[in-house]
């Protein structure tokens, strides 16, 4: 993985920002799909996702760390960046992930048991740029190798 890039000045304030809007926005979503049965339904229904995805994939160890079941030695091509949790399931490359970065992965498992199908989604709309992304922000920048630490 190539270094961390600097981040620009101010991004703290914007992404304090993304948090605030994405906890506006959940108050708009149905209590009965946070947390609930509907979400657990979503949730299990990625980490099948994950495990038939890294099943196929996968050539190196898979285990079970941080209460994520780890997938490694999948191509580039199937995962973005350094790797992607999905349901409880995170699909990696060859190298050996961190202690932070996978407790950085089992905040995104949170995540997926709380919006369950809706993940996705929500994942997408909050956009591709990690700084601005609650999702990224919530589970630790500095963890996921976002930024370098004592930024």
């Amino acid at each position: 993985m190539s270094p961390i890039a600097r981040p620009p000045a101010g991004w703290r304030e914007r992404a304090d920002r993304a948090v605030a809007r994405g906890r506006r926005f959940d108050r708009f979503i149905p209590a009965a799909l946070l947390d609930s049965r509907v979400s657990r339904v979503g949730y299990w229904y990625g980490c099948t996702v994950g495990w038939v995805w890294g099943s196929i994939w996968s050539t190196g160890r898979i285990e079970k760390r941080h209460g994520l079941w780890v997938f490694r030695g999948l191509p580039s091509w199937a995962f973005p960046r350094g790797g992607v949790c999905v349901g409880g399931c995170f699909l990696t490359g060859d190298d050996r992930p961190s202690d932070a970065v996978l407790g950085h992965e089992a905040v995104h498992k949170r995540q997926w048991q709380r919006y369950g199908f809706l993940m996705p989604l929500l994942y997408g709309l909050a956009g591709r740029d990690p700084l601005r992304n609650r999702f990224e922000i919530e589970a630790g920048l500095v963890e996921g190798n976002y930024v370098p630490r004592g930024s």
